[in-house]
């Protein structure tokens, strides 16, 4: 049986949230919190928690620096951020920050149940719809990584370019493993290889590092 968290200040927001998680996860226990001190108390009396979703506009939360707090007193405990924001950066930011997931608060239902469980499964979640999105803010320091040469993205096989492709659409794992055929492990050996060769630390520097690329062009070659 999961134990869920729903730390935002809204109340209808956490009975709409509540429906999601109770319609999808039968059986789940579901608590609320409305800022982030009450949420801080409770992860913390609290450690069998299997997720908190949190909102970066809650009292107390000062946007990402609530986070950041929330996973420094709970680090083994998975935070998807529930928010109304957009914007690309901060979707990458939350993540880099130690969210395992964002979710748009204008998402479907069903859109939310599966970033749930993709999150429940050990994945990463990211809204494809914003990470395909070119409009953002300039990266914020310790995100953004320089650009990558010529030199780099040929260092990569053609199946780390597909795969390298789709990280940058914002799928999971699980995804890249269905749209190319090959095994979710197979998946994961080349996002490791991917990250070695390109220089950068995790997946979300790679996804900004290859923003900008046309992918096209080198899966002619």
């Amino acid at each position: 049986m999961y134990r869920f968290l729903i730390a935002d200040d809204h109340p209808l927001f956490r009975e709409a949230m509540a429906r999601v998680l109770v319609d999808a996860f039968v059986g789940c226990e579901v608590l609320e919190t409305a800022d982030l001190e009450t949420t801080l108390a409770m992860s913390g009396g609290h450690d069998d928690l299997d997720l908190i979703l949190l909102d970066l506009n809650m009292p107390g939360m000062h946007g990402l620096a609530g986070l950041l707090t929330l996973r420094n007193q709970a680090p083994t405990i998975p935070v998807v951020i529930v928010s109304a924001e957009q914007d690309k950066q901060v979707v990458l930011q939350a993540i880099t920050y130690g969210a395992a997931g964002f979710i748009t608060k204008s998402s479907p239902r069903a859109q939310m149940t599966t970033a749930i469980t993709q999150v429940l499964d050990g994945d990463v979640y990211l809204p494809a719809d914003i990470i395909r999105s070119t409009a953002s803010r300039p990266p914020q320091p310790g995100t953004a990584v320089p650009g990558l040469t010529v030199e780099l993205l040929e260092a990569l096989t053609r199946k780390q370019l597909q795969v390298l492709e789709r990280m940058a659409k914002g799928e999971s794992n699980k995804q890249i493993a269905w749209h190319l055929d090959i095994a979710e492990t197979t998946v994961k050996a080349h996002v490791s290889a991917i990250l070695r060769k390109l220089n950068v630390h995790n997946r979300v520097q790679a996804i900004l590092s290859a923003g900008e690329i046309d992918f096209s062009a080198y899966l002619r070659r």
